[in-house]
């Protein structure tokens, strides 16, 4: 049978796990469901930032190229179809 539960140990400072009982106290969770939240969010945020990374990468290119308004993009996409 596979197991659906791997149980992690992590250390945090006696002042952090004390607010992370309040906290999950507070939000009606046990410990276990506010940790996947928490990551589950946090992994979000990451893709998050990643993709914006990317964006920003994407515009710094376009503007080297002198591609500007979403008409260049268009000119440039439909160039030769």
């Amino acid at each position: 049978m596979k197991r659906t539960r791997v149980p992690v140990t992590v250390s945090v400072p006696p002042d952090l796990a004390t607010r992370f009982e309040k906290l999950a106290k507070a939000e009606a969770k046990n410990k276990s469901q506010l940790f996947r939240d928490m990551f589950t969010t946090y992994e979000q945020r990451r893709r998050e930032e990643e993709f914006v990374g990317l964006q920003r990468y994407g515009v710094t290119q376009a503007r080297k190229k002198g591609i500007l308004t979403e008409a260049d993009v268009e000119a440039l996409v439909f160039h030769g179809r």
